[in-house]
This record gives C-alpha cells, structure tokens and sequence, in this order.
C-alpha cells in the first residue's frame, strides 16, 4: 500500500490505484473476482470506510475527496471501485437511519473491511421500478421473516452484512440481514457477466430468513424513500466519478497505444483521424469530471438539487465512459477486440455503467425535470403575464 502524505492523513489513493489495483485488474476479470489479498489492501488504506465517521473508525471523507478517490479506482479497475461503492452505499444508510445499537455493532467493521456489505434491491420486476420490489418482512416472535429473490446484487458473493429492501402490508421496509441466516442463500453470478465481472456479484435466495428485532433499519415505509434513497444517492455519486475516472483511463490507454504503434510509417498520433478521436476523448472526461466537481459540491453545500446534479454527472460520465471507451477500441484496431490490452475489459464495464444505479433512460427523465424547474417555470410565468 502507497504510505500516508507526509504530515498524517489518508494514502495516496492516486498511486495505490496504480501501483496495487491497475496491476491486477486484468486478473480480476478473468479469475472471476475480486482476491481476498487484495480487498484486504484495500481495506489498508481506508477506503471501504471512506465516508464512515471517524467515530466508527472511518476516513470521514466528504463528498469530493471520496469521489475523486473512485474516480482513481475506477480508471484502472471497475469491479474494484463496485466495491467501494457498495460498502459506502450501505454505511451510508447505516450511518444516516441507523439507531445508535446498529451503529456501533456494524460500521466498525465496514470502516476497517473486516465486514463487506451488499445492497439488495433490484428482483425479477424491480429494475428502474424500485418500488415494485415483492420481497415480503413480516413481524414473527418479536422480530423479522424475510421472504424474496434479489439479483445483480455487487459483492453478494462475499458480502457479510446484506441490506435488503421489502415490503411489509405494502410498506417498504429496510432490514440488515447477516451472513449464515438460515435461508439466505447467494448463488455467485460469475462470468456471465458482460462488465465487472470481479466485482463478485451474486443472486441472493431469502427463504423464511429470520431475524431480530435490532436488523430493521428506519421506520416501516421508510425502507425506500429514506433508507434506499440514501445509499441509491451515494452509488450514483460513486459511480459518476467512477465513470469520469474509466473515460479518463480510456484516454490515457488511448494515448500510450497511439504514441507507440506506427502506420504509414509515423505514430498514429500523428495522423489527424486519430487526433481527432483522441481529442474528443479529451473534451469527454474533463467534462464529465466537472459534473462530478458540481455534484459534490451540491452534496457538500446541502443544496436543495444535489441528488438531481448527481442525476447529471451519472448520466453524463457514464456516457463519456462508454464513447470514450469505444474509441479507445477503435484507436488499438483489432489489438483492442483482445484481452492483450485493458480497453476491451473497459468498454464492456462501461457499458454496464449505463444501466447500474439507474440507467441512462431513468436519468434522462431525472435531468428533464431539472431543466423543466429551473426554466419552465420562469418561462410560463412571463408567458401569461404577456396575456
């Protein structure tokens, strides 16, 4: 691990991303999965409690300083940023609708990576429309009965505590259920997956899964418009910056193959096509990172459209992502369709990251409003006092 700036406080994560994650990414992909020895040194420097409370034995990052710390992850290795994802979305929600008892008894070991934590949310007709969830909790002896099927569900191959969405009587409901519950089942998804195929995704079975008092988290019919929303709105913001970092780390690939390879007897960057693909590349990530700079400085500033301005950068990043991986293809030519250079692996991530934490569609209609509210309304207003 990349040791701490001179003066104290959190590692490099530019230089541990590229000296300890980028190196093994590749075998990441095709083993499926994240190693044990690498999430370990993950956990070293801090980053799977980036935005815990010190209090808990987090970093106590905010906004930015997380997002920029993904955004280094994720332009080397997808699957591995998926997991700091992951664990902030769940102690994030721990962190915000958690009772003091839950709070000390999970986000210690968040914070330190001796616990990981997957979010399960999505089922058979539970994509986009979150609030179709049919997993059913229902009050038994004091405590909780959780019955459903989720899928698609990040690091639930490995995960110890499982933050799990229902309904109870038709009010969505939160509860933490643990590892060795009888009746949880996780069955690992492996690599029929097109992107992120390391990030040890699992479909999770929940069958008469019983459990205390002490696992619901937030009221009843809270479960999604408090406890889900919060760690919905931390992915969204992990991944926006996660994709500015990937279409950055399609840039720089980009850039090391066209310097090097020769055609027609000079670099390739050197020819204007080229220089015209990379420099689009250029124009993409540095756009999508500001979006990512607004978002967080909407989040740390409290702003009444922070979760919208996540929308944006989402939507934006993740787009950036995927053209600018596909160019990167493009520029490597048929050395680019092979698993020989990252940027095949990156254009099959990228693409996933379309459809991850709310797909580009879902994200359309979100910044829609945005622009309906900040100019429609002003728009109508002088339409009819010009009547």
């Amino acid at each position: 691990m990349s040791p701490p700036p001179a003066g104290g406080g959190p590692p490099d994560f530019a230089r541990f991303a590229a000296e300890v994650v980028g190196p093994r990414a590749g075998e990441t992909d095709r083993a499926p999965g994240l190693a044990p020895e690498l999430i370990r040194e993950v956990a070293a420097t801090g980053l799977l409690g980036a935005m815990i409370p010190a209090d808990y034995g987090g970093l106590a990052l905010d906004a930015p300083a997380f997002g920029r710390a993904c955004a280094e992850v994720g332009s080397w290795c997808t699957a591995t940023r998926a997991l700091l994802t992951v664990q902030n979305m769940v102690a994030g929600a721990i962190a915000r609708w958690g009772t003091p008892e839950q709070r000390r008894r999970w986000l210690p070991g968040l914070a330190d990576g001796s616990r990981l934590a997957a979010f399960c949310l999505t089922e058979a007709d539970a994509g986009s429309d979150a609030a179709a969830v049919a997993t059913e909790v229902a009050a038994k002896d004091g405590g909780w009965v959780v019955d459903g099927r989720k899928l698609w569900v990040t690091a639930g191959a490995v995960a110890d505590l499982f933050l799990v969405v229902g309904t109870m009587a038709g009010a969505p409901t939160a509860v933490v259920l643990e590892r060795g519950t009888p009746g949880l089942r996780v069955e690992p998804v492996g690599d029929r997956l097109l992107g992120m195929r390391g990030a040890l995704v699992a479909h999770v079975g929940l069958v008469g899964c019983r459990a205390p008092a002490g696992a619901r988290l937030g009221p009843v019919g809270a479960g999604f418009s408090h406890v889900a929303a919060v760690a919905l709105d931390l992915g969204r913001h992990s991944v926006a910056w996660g994709s500015a970092g990937l279409a950055e780390g399609c840039l720089r690939e980009a850039v090391r193959y066209a310097t090097v390879r020769r055609q027609f007897g000079r670099p390739l960057a050197e020819h204007q096509l080229i220089r015209r693909l990379l420099s689009d590349m250029v124009v993409r990530a540095r756009s999508a990172r500001q979006l990512c700079r607004a978002a967080s400085a909407a989040h740390a500033a409290r702003e009444p459209d922070a979760v919208q301005e996540t929308m944006v950068a989402k939507y934006a990043a993740s787009t950036a992502a995927f053209a600018n991986a596909a160019d990167a293809v493009q520029i490597h030519g048929a050395a680019g369709c092979t698993t020989d250079h990252p940027v095949e692996r990156f254009l099959r991530d990228a693409k996933t990251q379309q459809i991850i934490e709310g797909t580009d569609q879902m994200h359309q209609l979100g910044v829609c409003e945005l622009a309906l509210r900040e100019y429609g309304g002003p728009l109508r207003a002088a339409a009819e006092g010009a009547r």
